[in-house]
């Protein structure tokens, strides 16, 4: 289909075989297909514009959104719902709380003549979720199709292998299909396609090989370097614009736009500024105070939770232990001594980073001691990306 090939770029095998899959609208498809692969690896992309072409019956749901098992199963129920009914607004909405519920309405829902007749595609993006859930969900829906005795296909989406995810019991076995991460043809490749009408295809090539070379090493998410393409452009073709160097003039313009790449280079996955601020940055060589602490971050991947481990060992390690209650309680009185730090595990990666050091002896018999070592302004950008404001709790800063 040339229409789908402009459309997907890089990923013509995964296509060709996902349409082999699909086969035709009426029949029956394979149970269940896991597809994996890193972020950015077009997962998600490559199977919603592949369903949408293809115009077949489908309802996407993503588990981070529908973080408990009502939600999730009222979510598919109901839109498949809204299909049936042809957008005319006049669907109920339907309750359902177990798994058991789910087979029987979704036998119900699919009766429709709209739906009996072709095979109906349920997506679940961000798959490893389910594990968080009842453990009869995902052999449940990896088997749905034998449930209901429907023409049904699960995909699941998820950034982990298969044999990770394959619970303990057993289960069936769906058609495993792996994205790999783009290679830095098919990044330049991508990006290019996406060239301002204004400018040659040539031109924005060239530009693209240069924030390849400037980024690749550190950045391999499309949707990062797509960001970065989109911001950065403009300061690229200031010197054209201005008449002060043609499009073919590429020495003049990477030295033009090489100091700016390098500043950018200290957030690369961090909107600690929005993209609006970043380019009154840019106009403003002097101003490079949010970006300070910026930079040593950059190398360190924390989970969520842990970094708000991190932000309440800093505040215990600079806080006196008396303005405790001053910060953290609202009405005063007796309260229980609970120890957050429930999993040793986290604390000790913590110390592996160097971000917590051991203090005092690790054979106290109250449990060993740690003391935050980050600077404040990585503290900062620690608890900007989780929307804490950490100086409303410092002591030093009443």
């Amino acid at each position: 289909m040339p229409h789908l090939e402009n459309m997907v770029l890089c990923r013509e095998s995964q296509v060709s075989t996902l349409q082999s899959l699909f086969g035709e609208r009426h029949h029956f498809s394979f149970a269940s297909i896991f597809i994996y692969g890193h972020t950015a690896s077009g997962k998600t992309y490559v199977t919603q514009t592949l369903l949408k072409t293809l115009e077949l019956p489908h309802v996407f749901v993503n588990c981070v959104e529908c973080f408990t098992l009502r939600l999730l199963l009222e979510q598919i129920l109901n839109r498949l719902n809204r299909l049936n009914s042809s957008g005319d607004g006049h669907s109920t909405q339907i309750t359902c709380d177990t798994f058991n519920d789910f087979v029987r309405l979704f036998k119900q829902v699919t009766k429709a003549k709209s739906l009996e007749d072709q095979t109906v595609y349920i997506v679940l993006d961000k798959a490893e979720y389910l594990r968080d859930m009842e453990a009869n969900i995902l052999p449940g829906f990896l088997r749905l199709q034998e449930l209901t005795h429907r023409n049904v296909t699960v995909i699941f989406l998820s950034e982990i292998v298969w044999e990770k995810f394959r619970p303990n019991t057993g289960c069936f076995e769906p058609f495993v299909l792996y994205f790999p991460d783009y290679s830095i043809g098919n990044l330049q490749k991508i990006l290019s396609h996406d060239h301002p009408p204004e400018y040659s295809a040539d031109f924005y090539a060239a530009y693209i090989n240069i924030l390849l070379g400037v980024f690749y090493t550190v950045c391999r998410d499309l949707k990062e370097l797509r960001h970065l393409a989109v911001l950065n452009f403009p300061k690229y073709c200031e010197p054209v614009v201005k008449g002060e160097a043609s499009e073919r003039d590429t020495r003049k313009l990477w030295r033009n736009i090489e100091p700016h790449l390098k500043k950018a280079m200290q957030t690369v996955y961090l909107r600690e500024i929005s993209s609006s601020q970043w380019e009154k940055l840019q106009k403003d060589d002097t101003d490079l105070g949010q970006l300070k602490g910026l930079s040593a971050y950059t190398h360190v991947e924390l989970p969520y939770y842990s970094k708000f481990i991190l932000i309440a060992a800093y505040l215990a390690s600079y806080n006196p232990a008396r303005t405790d209650k001053r910060f953290f309680l609202k009405h005063h009185g007796k309260i229980k001594k609970t120890n957050f730090l429930k999993k040793h595990e986290k604390i000790s990666s913590l110390v592996t980073l160097q971000l917590l050091t051991l203090v005092g002896h690790d054979d106290q018999l109250d449990g060993p001691k740690y003391k935050c070592t980050v600077s404040l302004d990585f503290i900062r950008a620690i608890a900007r990306t989780v929307n804490f404001d950490i100086i409303k709790y410092l002591y030093d800063f009443l």
